[in-house]
């Protein structure tokens, strides 16, 4: 009788062999921000330096770990994600240091009493200074700016719908490709394009020119923006004609319509 012995398997699969477990970075980074807080505690600690020593330590330790386990092409890739990672991470510095300036200094006058009540009329940026450097009282709010925000949108408003709208008809029911009609289209495509600063040139040399230098209105500043709503609402409103059903336009001639 003869018996057969069963080789023994290893518990962990061939597939497995030589990998880092999953739970290999985070060790390494605790690790890392273990030893960087000591270093820094003898030299000085300071939040950056312990960001700057723990990341280089993460990044040396978890390379050299994957060379030894890995071998050296994981580690070169190892390498090479800590260096991607490392600089975007640099990149976005200075867009969370802007971010961080702004909230900190932002917030208090946000929470301010009288923030949406208070309008910023003989306020300088002497008090801002103030409120910044030595602690006092934030002075002023957004009132000024909600009004003529909604004072200049409903001028231009009144300005842009009924020049767009004549013009879109006119283009799609009376211009037949004509002369005038190219021309039309012709300038609403050029004033697609302007730029929002070109606009608000023309607009302040309009107003220069017809009321006098040195204007201070938000008429100005409506001037610009119908500018730049005109084009807008003259093609919206021109493919809107386009698509009307021929049975509604014969139904209109129907009725009088010219």
């Amino acid at each position: 009788m003869s018996s057969t012995l069963t080789p023994l398997r290893s518990k962990r699969s061939s597939l497995t062999r030589g990998q880092l477990p999953a739970f290999a970075p985070y060790v390494v980074l605790v690790i890392a921000l273990i030893l960087g807080a000591a270093i820094l505690a003898l030299i000085g600690f300071n939040t950056f330096g312990w960001g700057v020593v723990s990341a280089i330590l993460f990044a040396a330790g978890l390379v050299g770990w994957s060379a030894v386990v890995e071998g050296s092409r994981k580690a070169k890739d190892k390498l090479a994600t800590c260096l991607v990672v490392g600089s975007f991470l640099i990149a976005l510095l200075p867009l969370i240091s802007v971010i961080w300036t702004v909230l900190v200094n932002g917030i208090p006058g946000l929470i301010a009493p009288g923030f949406l009540t208070s309008s910023m009329n003989g306020v300088t940026g002497v008090y801002d200074n103030k409120a910044v450097e030595e602690g006092a009282p934030v002075i002023g709010g957004i009132y000024h700016a909600l009004v003529g925000t909604v004072q200049m949108t409903l001028v231009a408003t009144v300005i842009s719908v009924p020049v767009g709208l004549l013009t879109a008809i006119y283009l799609v029911e009376y211009g037949n490709d004509g002369r005038l009609a190219r021309a039309i289209t012709f300038f609403v495509d050029v004033m697609t394009g302007i730029p929002s600063i070109v606009a608000g040139l023309f607009a302040a040399a309009f107003f220069f020119a017809v009321v006098g230098p040195g204007t201070k209105t938000g008429a100005v500043a409506a001037v610009a923006l119908s500018v730049l709503m005109i084009p807008v609402v003259v093609r919206s409103s021109e493919e809107m004609l386009k698509i009307v059903p021929n049975e509604l336009r014969e139904a209109a001639y129907a009725l009088g319509v010219r």
